[in-house]
């Protein structure tokens, strides 16, 4: 299992970041939270207090019965159920606990099943705040709920999609997970949703692939199942609020030939070539060490980067960016004014490998 190493500064999902200027507030990542309110018609605001109510008067009774409504023979039963639950584990935390001991995980995951697509969601959503409990996490995936999730994830309605995602985002943060959602095919339906999802699913996939990626077989997978087309995309419109997102994923994957050549492929040079130009400073960092990778040991693609006109922004970039943007473009701008041979001398006048660059 490959697992990216970087110096600490930045830290995100069990990953750091060294040289970023990166705060809590402007991260390109947000972790998963709850599942968005109002989405539930029937949980009117007065009946939402009620049973918050209800839960601090005497919560434990209370949710030992929702969980023995959850094996009910009543669907409407067990989606009201499954609704309070999930409202429940949303507005306390110390519910999350109460409710995993009192036996929910295994029949929520059986709801996820279910050929109910509201019913599904309601589970997906369900297993979602209780996953925010991270004592609870060993315990959702060792009860059997990726297979389910994955399947919410592909042929759910999008809110069950959206959640799945997050569910196995939070799963993923135990790295022994994230083969196994890898394995059972979580990638590709997290690239569909990356391309076809609305903002919150894209997000909700971007955050899912960047830690799952963090595993070499995962990265294969992804760029398998097409990811550096959306990602490649989402980076060139500057109005998504996805660039930075779509960058850190592609920054993960680039350490593959199989990567490199599909960031190509998907028109990703003259993109990067522009974030350096004129995107925000986090943002040309990325995109500068990108480059530096892409570049390192292929004169082609240093041939096609110069072509784009790089250099120019990569020497305003070395003289005004941060001292870990400028480093990198003083290294990139050596390689793409070696002789473009590629000869043993060339290779050894170069300051420094983008892998000895760390973010």
């Amino acid at each position: 299992m490959e697992t990216e190493v970087h110096q600490p500064n930045f830290t995100y999902l069990g990953r750091t970041f060294s040289g970023l200027n990166i705060t809590e507030s402007s991260s390109a990542f947000s972790d998963c939270n709850s599942d968005r309110s109002g989405e539930f018609p029937t949980a009117s605001s007065q009946s939402r207090r009620l049973l918050i109510a209800r839960a601090s008067e005497n919560s434990d009774e209370l949710i030992q019965q929702l969980v023995s409504d959850l094996e009910s023979n009543s669907i409407d039963v067990q989606k009201q159920a499954a609704m309070e639950l999930r409202l429940l584990a949303k507005n306390k935390s110390e519910n999350r606990l109460k409710i995993a001991r009192a036996g929910a995980i295994k029949p929520l995951i059986s709801l996820i099943s279910s050929t109910d697509l509201h019913l599904q969601e309601y589970g997906v959503t369900a297993i979602l705040n209780l996953s925010l409990c991270d004592e609870n996490k060993e315990l959702i995936a060792a009860s059997g709920a990726i297979k389910p999730l994955v399947r919410a994830l592909k042929i759910g309605n999008s809110t069950a999609k959206e959640n799945s995602a997050c569910a196995l985002l939070r799963l993923s943060q135990i790295e022994e997970n994230k083969i196994a959602i890898g394995r059972s095919g979580a990638i590709p339906p997290l690239v569909n949703l990356l391309e076809a999802g609305n903002f919150r699913g894209k997000k909700d996939a971007s955050t899912a692939l960047y830690s799952l990626c963090s595993v070499k077989e995962n990265k294969v997978r992804a760029v398998q199942a097409g990811v550096m087309k959306p990602l490649v995309e989402s980076m060139a419109d500057f109005s998504s609020n996805m660039v930075d997102k779509s960058a850190f994923v592609v920054s993960v994957l680039i350490s593959l030939t199989e990567a490199r050549a599909a960031v190509v492929e998907e028109g990703g040079i003259p993109v990067l070539v522009e974030i350096v130009e004129v995107g925000t400073e986090r943002q040309k960092e990325i995109a500068v060490a990108i480059l530096l990778q892409l570049c390192e040991d292929s004169v082609t693609y240093r041939t096609m980067v110069a072509r784009e006109g790089a250099i120019p922004p990569l020497v305003a970039l070395s003289q005004s960016g941060t001292s870990r943007a400028k480093q990198k473009a003083e290294t990139l701008i050596a390689l793409l004014r070696q002789p473009r041979s590629g000869n043993a001398a060339a290779a050894a006048a170069t300051p420094a490998r983008a892998s000895d660059v760390s973010f």
